[in-house]
């Protein structure tokens, strides 16, 4: 056989093979959208952009503002607990501080009997008072406050009434005359009425 021969079976060899098949022709595929908008077609598809935008603008006002509408909620009601939580520790001490007034009252009793206070040894009566004032220093600082509206206009939803007095001057009509027994407030609320004795004039 010749080196011709030989150079036309290889020829026939190759004509014979399969050709080989592209199983994944997309990556050889470009898709490009040349189509120019113009005229109505551009006129359609802004406005519907614009519409779109107006839809997110809007959307996005509706969570901004519920989003606030939360956050005010949430600092109402941290400060709400806040107050709550202070409004608790100012009357957290009542109970104490009301068992306590019985003994103010005994201070307010001897110092208003004069004559039995002064035949008192002097310094016995200067340290009585020297406690007393402790006492007091510290209940205030606690909130409490002494009611004593002598020389004031009675006020029935303060007072408590325990004895009308006749008057000459008419001046002195419905006016305290006396405080039977000093009243207490704390922290701006009365926790006891003050006794007292009311003037009442009749013509």
């Amino acid at each position: 056989m010749t080196d011709e021969d030989k150079k036309d079976i290889e020829n026939n060899d190759i004509l014979a093979e399969e050709p080989e098949i592209d199983t994944d022709p997309g990556d050889d595929v470009v898709f490009e959208d040349n189509t120019e908008v113009t005229g109505a077609d551009y006129k359609i598809k802004t406005d519907k952009l614009r519409t779109k935008i107006k839809e997110l603008e809007k959307k996005n006002a509706e969570l901004l503002d519920g989003w606030q509408r939360d956050k005010a909620e949430f600092v109402n009601a941290r400060k709400r607990d806040e107050e709550q939580k202070m409004e608790f520790l100012k009357f957290s001490k009542a109970d104490i501080i009301a068992e306590l007034l019985a003994v103010l009252d005994s201070f307010e009793s001897a110092f208003k009997n004069k004559e039995a206070w002064e035949k008192a040894d002097k310094n016995w009566r200067m340290g009585v008072e020297y406690i007393h004032t402790q006492l007091m220093n510290i209940m205030t600082q606690n909130g409490l406050k002494v009611v004593n509206p002598v020389g004031e206009n009675y006020d029935h939803n303060r007072d408590e009434a325990v004895e009308t007095v006749k008057v000459d001057d008419e001046k002195d009509n419905d006016k305290i005359l006396d405080v039977i027994r000093v009243g207490y407030e704390l922290h701006g609320k009365e926790i006891r009425p003050p006794k007292v004795k009311v003037g009442h004039y009749e013509k």
